[in-house]
Parts: structure tokens; sequence; C-alpha cells
């Protein structure tokens, strides 16, 4: 006598297998072939993927600079910020950057003059930790998901440095959001 299959047991992959594999997915579909011709111009112009380097960067170096406006706005989050921190700077230094990014010497205003350089001004630091760290969060949220947009287009290794970066940045969102 055959038993009837339980309605709990399925044929194919299970949630929790996907989630395991996902990560890996992600890697593997970043691979290409072409991926050792981003340095392949024959002119002094870099590269689509040595400027989307340098712009990553340039990001992590201008992030690591809002960090360290928070923490001289808010001492009592240093101990909290400084391994984000240093993660910021790692992504800097793997995205080709060559200096870790001197802290700024006091939270600026809001205002921001135009400055020589295309980095953006560190907006100004709210007055309560809470905001603070919601404000750095919303700032590695929006440059996470400029990382995972700009992955599409990118050679292999470098797709899967944002993609890595990226994930990194969307933990970071959680750890800054987390009580």
């Amino acid at each position: 006598m055959s038993f009837p299959l339980s309605p709990r047991a399925r044929s194919g992959p299970h949630r929790r297998s996907l989630l395991a594999v996902a990560p890996a997915a992600l890697l593997v579909a970043g691979c290409s072939a072409g991926s050792e011709d981003s340095g392949a111009s024959g002119g002094s112009r870099p590269s689509a993927a040595d400027r989307a380097r340098a712009r990553a960067a340039r990001d992590s170096r201008e992030l690591a600079e809002r960090y360290d406006a928070v923490v001289a706005a808010h001492p009592k989050l240093a101990e909290r910020l400084r391994p984000l921190r240093a993660e910021v700077v790692r992504h800097a230094e793997a995205f080709g950057e060559t200096a870790e990014p001197s802290p700024s010497p006091s939270p600026s205003s809001g205002t921001g003059s135009p400055s020589a350089s295309a980095s953006a001004a560190v907006p100004a630091v709210p007055a309560k930790e809470k905001d603070a760290l919601a404000g750095l969060a919303a700032a590695e949220r929006e440059l996470a998901d400029r990382r995972a947009k700009a992955l599409l287009d990118a050679p292999g290794e470098l797709a899967r440095l944002l993609a890595s970066v990226a994930a990194a940045g969307a933990a970071h969102v959680y750890l800054l959001t987390e009580a």
C-alpha cells in the first residue's frame, strides 16, 4: 500500500536552500569572459571600469568622512561606529583608494560651499544621536542601492566587488538601525 505524499512534502528546492545559494549565484552571475578588458583602451582616457572604480572609491571615502562627522558631533557613538567606518575605509582601499581619509575638522554646516573637487559636502550632523544614526543608515542605503545598479554594467571582477560592498552596506544599514 502506497502512502500519499504529505502536503508539506514538495519536490524542488526549499526556501532556505535558495537563500543559502543566492549569494553564490550572484557572484557567479558577475563572471564574464571579458573581465580582462577593463584596461584595454588604447587612449589615455580611463575605461568605464576605471571610472566606476574611482567613483566607488570616492563614494566610500565620502561615507567615511560622514562617519567622522557623526563621531565628532557625538563622541559617545565612536565605539559603535568604529568598526563600520573601518570597513568603509577598507572598501575605499579595495576600489583603489591609496590613503585613509582624514577626519573632518568639524561637522560642516548644511549649506556646503562648492568645492574644487567633485566631492559632495558632508551634510550637517543632527543634534540627536538617533537622528545622526538614521542619517548614516540612509547614506549607506543610498550608496548600496547605487552600487547594486552599477554592478549590472561592470565587468566581472568589479561587478563582484560592487556586489560584495553593496551587501556590506546593506548590513551596515541593519546595524545602524538596530537599537
